[in-house]
């Protein structure tokens, strides 16, 4: 038996922010992975850095979350570009929704604006003809997840943390059983996206497949990460599929394309038809886009919660567990805040924002 603080299981970004965090506090940590860093839903993240107003809890987390990116401007790994984020209207009644997000956004100290036709195709002149305007949030940035999660996992080791490229097979009355019979001992913090339920059947996760389309290199077609005001509606839907116009440019000069949801699928196979549906989405609002040439078509899954809200905190009627798990599409985003409103309350520190909404109480019970 090897004994620890705390013990890390899973390693993408949301885990890896927690050993590092964990670590700088002066805790012994072990970080436990079998597959690589960031390697699951964090390679197939789009990686946008952005505040969703549509739940006050998740702006809260997510608000809280975009003022500790700060730290990674300068990074090179990180690929930090802070292009700002271009919400766009359809139509009349979407642009009139723009001040009650406005508003909301406002309220908890996020700078927006609204626009209208003539500065969106000021701002974006690819966009197509006959949009309504827009909402642009300029201090929103897009980042690499998993070149953040790997120097999040270094920066841990640097400072001591312990590493097991193993599975964790088993919880334990103390701590948790590896695959290879390995026994750790101390505190545990199950950050394992999808794979929650392996450990933690208590507290239920889906996964919600996304595809994602990266381009060739064409700088300066897009400027910022654009969204249609409507994303909201597929990302909280529940629908068993769903297509979103959002697009990214890439430092590199590439445009990521998505964002797709689908619930029931099992497999990471390219499902030909979703990506489509999904391209032509895009299309509606970037049609010169129908002359890039894709490189790469991929896959993930992202964790859903029962209610949207990722579990964060004690497991209840567990003396030593924690957990860090159920994002959705904002793990990245809320990677950094996730990992300091878990392990202030292990540490007994008072949180930053208040951690009942996400508390795994609220399911477990």
């Amino acid at each position: 038996m090897k004994s620890y603080d705390l013990v890390v299981v899973g390693a993408g970004i949301v885990g890896a922010a927690c050993a590092d965090y964990a670590s700088a506090q002066g805790l012994r940590v072990a970080m436990v992975e079998p597959g690589p860093i960031g390697g699951v839903a964090t390679a197939a993240a789009m990686g946008h850095l952005v505040a969703m107003d549509d739940d006050p809890a998740e702006l809260a987390l997510a608000h809280y979350s975009l003022g500790l990116w700060d730290e990674f401007v300068d990074l090179p790994q990180a690929e930090f570009s802070r292009c700002g984020t271009l919400w766009v209207a359809s139509n009349a009644d979407e642009y009139a929704s723009i001040p009650a997000k406005l508003a909301r956004l406002a309220a908890v100290g996020v700078v927006a604006e609204q626009v209208d036709a003539e500065q969106l195709y000021r701002l974006e002149p690819a966009l197509a003809p006959g949009l309504a305007g827009g909402m642009r949030v300029p201090n929103e940035a897009v980042v690499y997840p998993p070149g953040v999660a790997r120097y999040l996992v270094d920066r841990a080791i640097a400072r001591g943390a312990a590493w097991y490229p193993q599975r964790a097979h088993q919880l334990t009355g103390s701590g948790v059983r590896l695959n290879d019979g390995t026994k750790l001992d101390g505190n545990v913090l199950i950050a394992t996206g999808c794979a929650l339920p392996q450990l933690l059947p208590e507290l239920p996760v889906r996964g919600r497949k996304g595809h994602l389309v990266i381009t060739d290199r064409h700088p300066g077609l897009v400027h910022h990460q654009l969204l249609e005001l409507g994303y909201a509606d597929s990302a909280h839907g529940d629908a068993d599929s769903s297509v979103a116009f959002n697009v990214q440019p890439r430092p590199t000069g590439q445009i990521l394309i998505g964002s797709s949801r689908e619930y029931g699928s099992q497999t990471s196979d390219i499902s030909m038809a979703m990506v489509r549906r999904m391209l032509a989405r895009t299309l509606q609002f970037l049609p010169g886009l129908s002359g890039l040439d894709a490189l790469r078509i991929w896959t993930g899954f992202r964790p859903v919660s029962v209610d949207g809200l990722p579990y964060l905190g004690k497991v209840p009627q567990h003396a030593n567990l924690w957990v860090a798990a159920g994002h959705e599409g904002l793990g990245v985003t809320t990677a950094l805040g996730s990992a300091r409103l878990v392990i202030d309350q292990m540490l007994g520190n008072v949180p930053a924002i208040d951690p009942r909404p996400y508390d795994p109480m609220r399911v477990a019970a």
